[in-house]
Order: structure tokens, then C-alpha cells, then sequence
């Protein structure tokens, strides 16, 4: 496999790895062999990054100095094939790279998505084929057409115009036709997660989502998710220090340890059984 440059904090040399999603997506990433060989960080990035951007590649070489990572570019983003769907099938990609981890040896592996890649952690780890140990949310977004703030509207923008989407190519992300059928969204699907324990982190100042969509997932979860409010207008990785990446980890080793063996908790949700339009809140839409 074709090494990269060393990363002095982790003290490790990534590694180029490859996979295929179930479609047959080529997904190029890389792999950080961090220093606790029990669990595995399966990370997966925001929309507009991949492994090779600034502000992922910072918070890969944090989370590697304290356990491995393994993390591919989503389809339609750096040198993984493919057309983004904005969190559709990237499901596929995470579990390529939960499914990845396990065959290299790691017995544990925890899911850390940001952004974008935060709402596909939620949704694998409700529904994926390679369920993971436990699971971290940055900056997660609760619902789908969320146009609340000023950034929502420009990534909107990039998504249904024609310009933007021609924009967003000149940004790096190849784009997939409009959905033909709506995904579930996190809020939906935050319930069915349980017992895999469940980590919300969000930023008082975040531009992109206001502080009510993670209280949703976190209603949504029925009361089993923690949830962090961390100081800062930060986003995802952007929002990401050394020391927050480093507290990350500690929780993912602890909680994928402490998971109950038997799957028998309650699945429950305190929003099951209410319709998804009373599960959004003012500003977002369903398309």
C-alpha cells in the first residue's frame, strides 16, 4: 500500500487504504495506527472535505495520537469514485470503512462523523450492515432542508441551482442527481440506535445549525445520548481542537467497552409515533 507523509503529533505514517462500498464505489482513505490497538476510530468527514483537507487531516492526526483511525473520502469527494448523495448511500461508505477495521484486527470500532458525516454516522448506525461499537455526532444535523442560517442557504443553493452545482464541482465534490425518494433523517432514526451508546456534540456558536437540533436528537434518542455543548462558533472538524479530540476518544474507548453484550435494551424513542413534520422544527422543509 502507498504510505503518506508522517504526521509528528500521532507519531505514525498514514497509510493509503482502499475499499468498495456494497454498490461498487471505489473509496480511497487512509488508516492511522494510533496507539490503543483495542478500538478503532471509523471517522467520516463533512461535506466539501475529504482526508487530505486541512481541517480533517488536523483532526485525524489528533484522534490518531490516542487510538487508530481509519477513514475513507465519501463518494463524490477526494479520490474516492463515485457522486455524492449528501447522506444517502454514504451509509454504504461507512460501513466499507466499520467493515474495513474489523478485518484489520480491531475489535471494537467507533463511529465519529462531522457535519455531513455526523448525520451519515447517525443513520449507519441505525440501520447499517457493519453497526458500530458506539458512535460520536459532531455537529450533527436533526432533519433534512434545514435553511435557518446563512450557510444552510448557500449549501442549498450548491445542491438545487445549477450554478451551485457547478460551484460545488470547483469545490471538489462531484454531485449525484436531485433524491428521488427522502431519505430518513437523523431525528427519525436517533432512536433505533440504542443500546450502541451515543455521543452529540455541539458548538454554542455553530453558524451552520442552531443549538435545537441537537436537543432533538437528543429528545429523539429517548433520553440515551449524552450531549456536549462546547464553547466556540466552531463546526465539525473546524470546531475540533487537540483537547476536544482527545476527550472524543476517551468516551469512544470507555463507551464501546461498557456496550451490553446482548443488544436487550429498550429501543425506544420518545418521537415514535409522531409524524415527521411534527418532528422538524421552524425552517426546515421537506422536498
Amino acid at each position: 500500500m502507498e504510505a503518506e507523509d508522517t504526521t509528528g503529533a500521532a507519531q505514525v505514517t498514514p497509510t493509503v487504504i482502499r475499499a468498495s462500498s456494497m454498490d461498487w464505489v471505489p473509496l480511497a482513505g487512509v488508516h492511522l495506527p494510533g496507539p490503543d490497538a483495542d478500538t478503532a476510530l471509523a471517522v467520516c468527514h463533512g461535506f466539501t472535505h475529504h482526508t487530505r483537507h486541512p481541517s480533517t487531516r488536523r483532526v485525524l492526526t489528533a484522534l490518531a495520537a490516542h487510538a487508530p483511525v481509519v477513514a475513507f473520502d465519501m463518494r463524490g469527494h477526494g479520490r474516492s469514485g463515485g457522486r455524492s448523495t449528501v447522506g444517502d448511500r454514504e451509509v454504504l461508505d461507512l460501513d466499507a470503512a466499520v467493515a474495513w477495521a474489523r478485518a484489520a484486527g480491531y475489535p471494537r470500532v467507533v463511529t465519529v462523523g462531522f457535519s455531513l458525516g455526523a448525520a451519515v454516522a447517525l443513520r449507519q448506525a441505525a440501520a447499517g450492515t457493519a453497526r458500530p461499537d458506539a458512535v460520536v455526532a459532531v455537529s450533527p444535523p436533526a432533519r433534512w432542508y434545514s435553511r435557518e442560517t446563512v450557510p444552510m442557504r448557500r449549501v442549498h443553493w450548491l445542491l438545487e441551482q445549477p450554478h451551485g452545482r457547478l460551484a460545488a464541482r470547483l469545490l471538489g465534490v462531484r454531485l449525484a442527481g436531485p433524491w428521488t425518494t427522502v431519505p430518513p433523517s437523523p431525528v427519525e432514526v436517533v432512536g433505533d440506535i440504542a443500546p450502541t451508546p451515543l455521543l452529540l456534540v455541539h458548538f454554542t456558536g455553530d453558524p451552520y445549525f442552531s443549538s435545537g437540533h441537537a436537543w432533538a436528537l437528543a429528545a429523539a434518542s429517548g433520553g440515551r445520548a449524552q450531549l456536549w455543548t462546547e464553547p466556540g462558533t466552531g463546526h465539525g472538524e473546524s470546531g475540533t481542537d487537540a483537547a476536544l479530540a482527545e476527550r472524543i476518544t476517551r468516551w469512544a474507548r470507555d463507551a464501546a467497552g461498557a456496550r451490553p453484550a446482548d443488544g436487550s435494551a429498550d429501543r425506544g424513542s420518545t418521537v415514535r409515533g409522531h409524524i415527521p413534520a411534527e418532528r422538524r422544527g421552524a425552517g426546515s422543509e421537506v422536498g
